[in-house]
């Protein structure tokens, strides 16, 4: 990935903490009156939580599928082994 790309994906990232932060600060600090504004920034909060987390999974690293690899939790003895 060329690092233009990460310095964007970066501020997308950031801002999106930030706006998430402010939702959690309005809360706290009493700036829900009604439960219908509370609804909408849960939702607003959540939808910045959900996207920044998809964010983070699609810039880890992926394993290759190796469909002839045994799984971690089988032991090998080489018995089938000529």
């Amino acid at each position: 990935m060329m690092d233009d790309e990460l310095i964007y994906i970066s501020k997308i990232q950031k801002y999106l903490k930030e706006e998430y932060q402010q939702i959690g600060d309005a809360m706290i600090a009493g700036g829900v009156d009604n439960m219908e504004k509370y609804k909408y920034m849960m939702g607003q909060a959540h939808a910045y939580l959900k996207i920044s987390q998809e964010i983070s999974n699609l810039l880890k690293p992926k394993e290759p599928k190796n469909d002839t690899k045994r799984p971690d939790n089988v032991v090998d003895f080489g018995f089938d082994k000529d």
